[in-house]
């Protein structure tokens, strides 16, 4: 008899480990990307260290750090290992337009300003220390992380649901 984890129990703890990853780096891009990573054994280099500056593009209110982080896992699974693989670079575009799709349905946006505008009911500068102290105060983390846990789960189901073959499962 096999001790195989749910689907239900992989999305909890993906969930669980992105929001922990999000209240230590206050960065949903690294977060997101790097529960996905440790989960489905992915190489990721430098990349959570690339992804540093990326929730909200730099906090200017657009792509939404979870997308990026998410995209970069999915493009991880599904990218291709050449320049000249058009038909991996074709294959790669499905499985991320259905997690933007997904993702947009769930939360509304894939805009970070636009997702913290419906969260929170306005929108914050984070580059500046009084607005990020703001947004803190009004729950930052718990309603980042509740994103966060939708799009990891988005991305993680598009991954299970691929026949790419996984660590970890």
């Amino acid at each position: 008899m096999t001790n195989k984890k749910s689907r239900e129990d992989i999305l909890s703890e993906l969930d669980k480990k992105a929001s922990e990853y999000l209240e230590i780096s206050g960065n949903c891009a690294q977060s997101s990307f790097l529960a996905l990573q440790e989960h489905f054994g992915l190489d990721g280099g430098p990349i959570l260290k690339a992804l540093t500056p990326f929730p909200g593009l730099a906090f200017r209110g657009e792509v939404c750090g979870t997308v990026v982080g998410c995209t970069m896992a999915l493009g991880l699974v599904f990218g291709r290992e050449r320049l000249d693989d058009w038909g991996g670079y074709i294959h790669s575009i499905p499985p991320v337009r259905a997690f933007f799709r997904h993702f947009k349905r769930e939360v509304g946006s894939i805009a970070c300003g636009d997702v913290v505008e419906s969260e929170f009911g306005e929108r914050f500068d984070l580059v500046e220390p009084a607005e990020t102290k703001r947004w803190l105060k009004a729950g930052a983390l718990e309603k980042c992380a509740e994103v966060l846990g939708k799009g990891v789960r988005i991305a993680a189901e598009i991954i299970l649901e691929s026949a790419q073959p996984t660590r970890n499962q």
